[in-house]
């Protein structure tokens, strides 16, 4: 399997959320991809790139099978569009999953099922481990699991399309888990506030559709 560079990631991630989460505007142009890219919601980091390096990482993902370019009559714009799905013969869920892993860095079954459900509904838990399980264990694995972050019980999952894109150790992301609301006269356990973060962070995502599905409809880019 060919190992992405870290602007490629990104290039790649963004364009699977945009073709899921706003399919009126996707695909994208150089501009847009741009954009997608160095937004400040749902990015862990957020990176500031130009159009150079983002052209450079177009170009990456097209020698790698994993994007090409797209041309509509009358236009004069150059569009891209990833091919993710038929180079690595995986559907929507997993596309979804890894989607967020590019974007985001290694995060809980938890965190996953909450922050990807804005691109492909995700009815439990049990879903994306399932999801989880099937990339884990294919030849060429695409994800794999870690332990858990001191004081968590919930393990981390990271994508292997660049495996030092996010660096898997204690401290270098922040955990949802750190940062969760804790209680005045009694702390939450791991597991519950991994559950409460998914279901806060679900209702943000469908917030998020939402919107995008207006944005689409008024024609506001």
């Amino acid at each position: 399997m060919d190992h992405l560079r870290p602007d490629e990631c990104r290039a790649l991630g963004t364009l699977i959320e945009k073709a899921m989460t706003v399919p009126g505007q996707y695909p994208l142009s150089l501009n847009s991809l741009v954009t997608g890219i160095n937004q400040k919601s749902n990015r862990e980091p957020v990176v500031e790139i130009d159009e150079d390096r983002t052209l450079r990482a177009v170009d990456g993902l097209r020698g790698k099978g994993f994007a090409r370019d797209v041309n509509f009559t009358g236009s004069r714009v150059e569009k891209y569009r990833h091919t993710a799905g038929e180079k690595l013969d995986v559907r929507a869920p997993e596309l979804a999953i890894l989607s967020e892993l590019l974007l985001r860095g290694p995060q809980t079954v938890g965190e996953l099922r909450g922050r990807a459900s804005r691109m492909h509904p995700f009815d439990s838990l049990e879903a994306v481990e399932s999801v989880l399980s099937g990339l884990a264990n294919r030849e060429e694995p695409l994800v794999k699991e870690f332990s858990p972050l001191p004081g968590s019980r919930a393990p981390r999952w990271a994508q292997l399309l660049c495996p030092d894109l996010h660096p898997i150790t204690a401290g270098t992301w922040p955990s949802a888990e750190a940062s969760a609301p804790v209680s005045s006269s009694r702390e939450a356990q791991p597991d519950q506030r991994d559950e409460r973060l998914a279901v806060l962070e679900s209702r943000v995502a469908e917030l998020e559709r939402a919107i995008g599905e207006l944005r689409t409809s008024l024609g506001v880019s």
